[in-house]
């Protein structure tokens, strides 16, 4: 489930901006007769607009939006003082094989190790996060809407509304936890010298690890670079069946093959709880900048 802390961040803010537009002057005959001199008009407004600018004061919600990131940064930090570092990520990383890459300020997260002659690099991004709880919001408004619906329904004397209502809830407590779960992204890269790449897209939920799709390139850098003809001459090379038409064997010692490079359920827990800490630390990084830049 979304924590409290991710519906009230993730709630959209409407500010009310008052109209700048000034009506407009109109000059009579009288009043450009009686305009100053170009020289002396010249001299004053060059005066006026240098001093001003140099004295110009700060904008007035200068102080109160540096005091609310503030308050805000304030409980971000109690609420990760208090929290534990989840038994899956300290496990996989202290008895996992795979190297941790993680650049502050940067989205995606990298995984090497090497196996035997292959090189293998496991990537996922915090931007599935993002994406997650956005949809997690359509679908609750869709749910209030239903519910709504339902609603004006029971109060026309429309039957069956009581019951939908009561199966939904049925559902809900049956089936709720499994469709919260975080899917989350993985992209595995299996190379070898001068024997190309396996690029396999996987998603990993609940502690599994699912493979979609299975590429191969002949060129290794095609399943690492992102510059656009890198992605042009990889969407050209043929993609292979869907990973779900291949024979069952097949598709069982390829999930053995990978799991023997180390993509396994210890991986599928770690990813989505390193995620969600990643995310909380690059917020506290986000608050502490945007506070330091309306305070300079």
């Amino acid at each position: 489930m979304m924590s409290l802390r991710a519906i009230a961040r993730a709630a959209p803010r409407v500010l009310a901006r008052p109209s700048t537009l000034r009506p407009a002057v109109v000059r009579t005959a009288a009043a450009t007769a009686a305009r100053p001199s170009f020289a002396i008009t010249q001299k004053a407004s060059a005066a006026f607009s240098t001093s001003a600018l140099r004295r110009a004061p700060a904008g007035e919600v200068d102080e109160e939006l540096a005091a609310k990131l503030s308050s805000e940064l304030e409980f971000e930090t109690s609420v990760k003082e208090g929290e534990t570092l989840p038994a899956s990520i300290k496990d996989f990383l202290e008895n996992g094989q795979f190297e941790l890459k993680d650049v502050p300020g940067q989205q995606d997260v990298f995984l090497t190790r090497n196996f035997g002659n292959e090189k293998i690099t496991v990537s996922f991004s915090i931007a599935d996060l993002s994406s997650f709880q956005e949809q997690n919001f359509e679908d609750d408004a869709l749910a209030d809407e239903e519910f709504e619906e339902m609603n004006d329904s029971r109060e026309n004397g429309k039957s069956g509304a009581a019951d939908l209502a009561e199966e939904a809830e049925e559902e809900d407590m049956e089936g709720g936890a499994d469709t919260d779960a975080m899917p989350c992204r993985l992209n595995i890269v299996v190379e070898k010298p001068g024997k190309g790449a396996l690029n396999v897209e996987a998603i990993a939920q609940d502690g599994t690890v699912v493979v979609e799709n299975v590429y191969y390139y002949k060129d290794a850098k095609l399943a690492h670079s992102s510059s656009p003809d890198a992605v042009h001459a990889a969407q050209d090379a043929y993609p292979g069946p869907a990973f779900g038409s291949l024979d069952e064997d097949l598709q069982i010692l390829l999930e053995r093959y990978l799991e023997e490079r180390g993509i396994t359920p210890a991986l599928a827990l770690f990813v989505p709880d390193y995620m969600d800490m990643k995310e909380q630390k690059e917020y506290l990084a986000w608050l502490e900048n945007v506070r330091g830049f309306v305070e300079a």
